[in-house]
């Protein structure tokens, strides 16, 4: 069972030190610890960063801050039955 309270804080600590606004996904890149390769994982999920960008749609850039990307991912992947 997928914990989302573990996997929000591992979102927001990976992705806390963008520079934000970000317009795109290329904008985390720099922020994530392992790159691309940073993995995610709670309870059956596990997905890298890049995975993550392939699973999702376009997004609704900009983001002005970690937390409204945060939760629009975690939307993303619920109504996708990821989680």
């Amino acid at each position: 069972m997928v914990d989302t309270d573990e996997l929000r804080e591992q979102f927001i600590d990976a992705f806390e030190g963008a520079d934000y606004p970000i317009s795109s996904p290329m904008d985390l890149v720099p922020a994530l610890p392992d790159g691309p390769s940073t993995t995610f994982e709670s309870g059956d999920f596990s997905m890298t960063a890049m995975q993550l960008n392939t699973k999702l749609g376009s997004g609704n850039f900009p983001y002005e801050d970690v937390e409204s990307f945060v939760e629009d991912v975690l939307d993303q992947l619920e109504e996708q039955d990821r989680l």
